[in-house]
C-alpha cells in the first residue's frame, strides 16, 4: 500500500467539496447532494479494494487456501 491512495482520497474529497459549494450557491441542492453521493461511492470502492488486497495478502502470508 501505499500514499497514493491518500492523495487520491484527498483529492476526491477537495473536488467534491469544491464541486458541491458551487452547486449549493446556484440553488441545486439536489445535484449537490448527488455529486456527494458519487464522490462516497468512488471512495468506498477504493476502500473496498485495498481491504480485499489485504485479505488476499494475508491469506498468501500465512498459506490461507
Amino acid at each position: 500500500m501505499t500514499v497514493d491512495i491518500i492523495f487520491k482520497i484527498a483529492a476526491i474529497g477537495i473536488l467534491v467539496t469544491v464541486i458541491t459549494q458551487v452547486l449549493k450557491k446556484s440553488d441545486r441542492d439536489d445535484m449537490a447532494t448527488l455529486v456527494s453521493l458519487v464522490g462516497l461511492i468512488i471512495v468506498l470502492t477504493l476502500v473496498i479494494n485495498m481491504v480485499s488486497e489485504l485479505f488476499d495478502t494475508i491469506k498468501n502470508i500465512f498459506y490461507l487456501y
